[in-house]
């Protein structure tokens, strides 16, 4: 593999696996979240549909979440397998 491939080859490896490093502390996040919406409903600050409402998206943005990650893996397995043709 030449020099410019190898460069290209390691940038978006880099670029990849910061992207999904990137991803899944977002993901993390919104557990987080999901905890502070049963703390908020059992403190009483909101009631128990619209903590109900706040985790349904929550748990639909993980899945969004999963769904990207398992996109950019196979998008750098496509881009890594073209570049060493």
């Amino acid at each position: 593999m030449g020099k410019r491939r190898s460069f290209s080859h390691e940038v978006i490896k880099s670029f990849i696996k910061e992207n999904i490093q990137f991803c899944r502390q977002s993901r993390g996040s919104i557990c987080e979240l999901i905890d502070d919406f049963n703390g908020c409903y059992s403190n009483g600050y909101i009631d128990i549909k619209y903590r109900d409402e706040l985790k349904h998206e929550a748990y639909h943005l993980i899945k969004v979440l999963n769904g990207y990650i398992a996109s950019i893996k196979r998008q750098k397995e496509k881009s890594l397998n073209d570049l060493m043709t």
